[in-house]
Parts: C-alpha cells; sequence; structure tokens
C-alpha cells in the first residue's frame, strides 16, 4: 500500500463530484465542496510560470465564489452554454500539513453553446489542489486551475 492510498479514492470523487456538478448546472453545489476559507482561482499557465499574480478569476473565500455564482445566474447576460470535464492523472503529492494533500490533476473543458449546438474545446490544463481531511468530508482548502492557453476566447461566465 502506498503512503496516499487510502486518501486516493475520497480526494477523486472530490474532484469528479466538482466536475460534476458543474456539468449538470448545479453550480451553486460546489461551494459544499470547499473550506468557508477556501480559495478558488482560474489563472493562465503562462501567468503562473512567471509568477505573475494575475488571475482571470479568484475568489478568496466561499463567499466570494457564492456571489459570483449569484452574479452569474442573476445579473451577467451571455449566451446559454454548458461545459462538460474530462478529468485525469489525479495524483497525491504530498502531504504539506497534517491532514491536507497536494493533489494534481489535468482537465479538458469542452462548451457547447445551447441554442447553436457549436461544440469546442474551451480550457484545457492542470489542476493544483491543496485538498483538506479537517472536516467529515474532503474540502478544497484551495484550488488552482492552470489553463494551458495564454487567451480566452470569451467571458468565463461559469466557473471550471
Amino acid at each position: 500500500m502506498t503512503e496516499f492510498e487510502n486518501h486516493y479514492r475520497p480526494v477523486e470523487q472530490l474532484i469528479y463530484n466538482w466536475a460534476r456538478t458543474i456539468d449538470e448546472d448545479r453550480v451553486e453545489q460546489i461551494t459544499d465542496f470547499m473550506q468557508e476559507s477556501g480559495r478558488y482561482r482560474v489563472k493562465s499557465r503562462f501567468n503562473h510560470d512567471r509568477e505573475l499574480p494575475l488571475a482571470v478569476i479568484d475568489c478568496k473565500g466561499v463567499a466570494q465564489l457564492r456571489d459570483r455564482i449569484l452574479s452569474m445566474r442573476k445579473a451577467n447576460i451571455y449566451q446559454p452554454h454548458h461545459y462538460r470535464h474530462m478529468i485525469s492523472c489525479i495524483q497525491i503529492l504530498s502531504e504539506p500539513e497534517p491532514n491536507v494533500f497536494e493533489v494534481r490533476s489535468n482537465f479538458l473543458i469542452t462548451r457547447t453553446m445551447d441554442l447553436s449546438g457549436d461544440m469546442k474545446i474551451f480550457a484545457s490544463g492542470q489542476t493544483q489542489d491543496l485538498i483538506s481531511f479537517q472536516s467529515n468530508a474532503p474540502q478544497f482548502k484551495d484550488r488552482l486551475f492552470l489553463y494551458d492557453s495564454r487567451v480566452v476566447e470569451t467571458l468565463m461566465i461559469i466557473p471550471l
């Protein structure tokens, strides 16, 4: 048995649950997967590799993420679309603090426009997560989506 084997399935399920919740348009529920002080960011790999601070999305706590989702539902005007996540290569790398695990996974997200049916790859990259087992269920302490492209083709309304 490897060092992190007994944590692998709960970590994997947490990552899959996040993706499934967004894919099924239950976006409000992703906050259930985060610690209240958890951070959610979406950043280009280009900026990250150069230690540039700019992120497309940077929510410093669940309250900010809830506000963003509420804005998406009530205030933003955008062409209806949905995502489909493909997740691979989930790996627990380390335990930087007790019961907190550093996790990496790859993602590919397709976007389908509801009216036209047009579908294309919207984002691909790697997540860099800190997942805490402090509570009854694992939760994201920090969720960083690093997308490979240097640009986002259109507005990023729906969280990745």
